[in-house]
């Protein structure tokens, strides 16, 4: 089966993460990029089902030129060959024309029968994209997967709600989108760090991938950040001394904080 799994660079989690002066929109150069930690369970998830099953890996990128990197990860985990949607008019593009642009990539792709991704990214957390991209594609959707089974032209998941747990299935072509109890991601060895370097990318403007700059970019954005502020820094507290009062004291500061 051929799979198209969902990669993504985003700021690292342990970086400080902030917005731009200019445009209000992620200031993806002040922090380290790493590739999505949901997403290499995205790309576990997708090699483990072709290891299974028979065929390949494609991962899918759109981001600007250094998301190279977060793609040479997924390619030194085993993902076959990449495509990269990069180009500067994708610069604040929303949740809605990203799914839009991304299900114009996997459609061009040959005969796709699986679409993973993970349930959102730690950048945006929208984690309605996986569920656009089924939209716009006209797939079934299969999204919040802790288990994936595939059998034949049926793919069932182990779906993970507020509730609790559902069995679901479809027929392929579907898109799936995992949470993170769905596998512990593998390491990439030293020979597939090495391999990943002779692996096919396929760099695509939006002109290549026939999209039209009106339809992406923030002017085109149903939604934008128009002001924002850096978070205060945080306030020294109350230090207590217990000397024989320091209950008193608490429940003093409590009251004077109306909280009791």
């Amino acid at each position: 089966m051929n799979i198209v799994v969902l990669v993504k660079q985003v700021p690292d989690t342990y970086s400080e993460r902030k917005l731009t002066d200019a445009d209000h929109t992620l200031d993806r150069e002040s922090a380290d990029a790493v590739l999505d930690e949901i997403n290499e369970r995205a790309v576990e998830e997708a090699l483990q089902l072709t290891e299974a099953h028979g065929g390949e890996v494609t991962a899918v990128c759109m981001g600007p030129d250094r998301a190279t990197d977060a793609i040479r990860k997924a390619l030194s985990m085993g993902a076959h060959k990449a495509v990269h949607l990069s180009d500067e008019a994708l610069h604040g593009t929303d949740a809605p024309a990203t799914a839009r642009a991304l299900a114009k990539v996997i459609g061009a792709q040959e005969s796709v029968d699986l679409v993973v991704a993970g349930n959102e990214a730690t950048d945006g957390r929208s984690g309605a994209v996986p569920a656009m991209i089924a939209e716009a594609l006209g797939w079934p959707q299969l999204t919040f997967a802790r288990k994936v089974e595939v059998d034949g032209s049926t793919v069932r998941i182990t779906r993970e709600t507020d509730a609790g747990l559902v069995d679901v299935e479809a027929s392929t072509p579907a898109v799936v989108s995992v949470t993170e109890k769905i596998n512990e991601p593998r390491y990439p060895s030293f020979k597939g760090i090495m391999a990943a370097k002779k692996k096919p990318v396929s760099v695509l403007t939006l002109a290549d991938a026939g999209i039209d700059a009106s339809e992406v970019g923030l002017a085109n954005a149903a939604s934008q950040v128009v002001e924002s502020a850096p978070k205060p820094p945080k306030q020294a507290g109350q230090k207590v001394t217990d000397e024989g009062t320091g209950g008193s004291q608490i429940a003093e500061y409590l009251v004077g904080q109306k909280l009791i």
